[in-house]
Parts: structure tokens; sequence; C-alpha cells
């Protein structure tokens, strides 16, 4: 039990020290509120240093809330630290008005990244940035959107 414990602070404070991995760009990096993960199941794998969150899976702090079908934590517990968290189906981030849709996202401690494949598409009230991947770079606050479509609603009458 003690190590289920261990994983899931390790989940917990792995979405709190990178600011609910996620959606950097749509996040304060400086965010440190606590996050409340909720799923239908939890299965820790210690042999294989996994955690999977199955089933209406809900990551929330006070600003933001993160869902998918499912997420796997992937750590390293020699060093008590995530190397990488893959959400699949229905990703959907939420912050003020702000969301991003994909239908999978994996973030990647090496390069310091978050992939955003399967029609992902940002959008900022009436402002949509979609292509075939979206890749955020969090320590640069970068960003790479391959096959871009861009929607940018005039709002100032400028032409």
């Amino acid at each position: 039990m003690s190590k289920l414990f261990f994983i899931v602070n390790i989940v917990l404070s792995t979405f709190i020290v990178h600011g609910a991995v996620f959606a950097s760009p749509l996040i304060d990096s400086r965010e440190k509120t606590p996050v409340i993960i909720t799923s239908e199941t939890l299965v820790a794998d210690n042999k294989n240093n996994t955690a999977i969150f199955e089933g209406t899976v809900i990551a929330k702090t006070d600003t933001m809330t993160m869902y998918s079908d499912k997420m796997t934590v992937y750590y390293d517990s020699s060093e008590s630290k995530v190397k990488k968290i893959h959400a699949v189906g229905h990703v959907k981030v939420n912050k003020e008005d702000r969301v991003l849709f994909s239908n999978e996202a994996i973030y990647m401690e090496e390069g310091d990244k978050i992939i955003f494949t399967g029609n992902p598409k940002a959008v900022d009230g009436e402002n949509v940035i979609s292509g075939k991947q979206i890749i955020f770079y969090l320590k640069d606050e970068r960003v790479i959107v391959e096959g871009s479509r861009v929607i940018l609603q005039n709002k100032q009458g400028l032409n």
C-alpha cells in the first residue's frame, strides 16, 4: 500500500511541478495549487513503473481542468520523477475561455515538451489554431504546429 501511495504522490507532484503539464501555454507555469485527479480506476504497476488512470479521467486545479479517457504515467522510481505522461481519448484542457482539444497528448520529460496529435485544435475565444500535430516546448514557451490552419477573428475592423 505504501508503494501505491508513493506512486500517487509522484503523479500529483509532477502535475504540480509542471503546472498541469498538458497545457503549458494555457497555464501559468508558476501555478502551485493542488491537483485533484479522479477516474473510474487507477492501476499502479510498480514492476513496470506505471500508473494508469482510466474512465472519465479529470485532473483539476483551481484554474484549469484536463479531461481524457485514459492517462498513463511512466515514472523512474529511483529518481522519483515522471518520465512520460500519455493521455488518450477525448483529451480536452480548459482554462478560462481557452480550450485545447486532441485525441492524444504525450508529455516527454526529455526535451520538456508536450506533443498533441489526433486532430489537435487550440481555441481562444473565437480564434482557432489547428494542425496535424501541435508541439509545446515548455522551457522555451515555443510552439510548433505542423500543417497549421489559423482562424483569427478580425474584431478591430482592420483590413
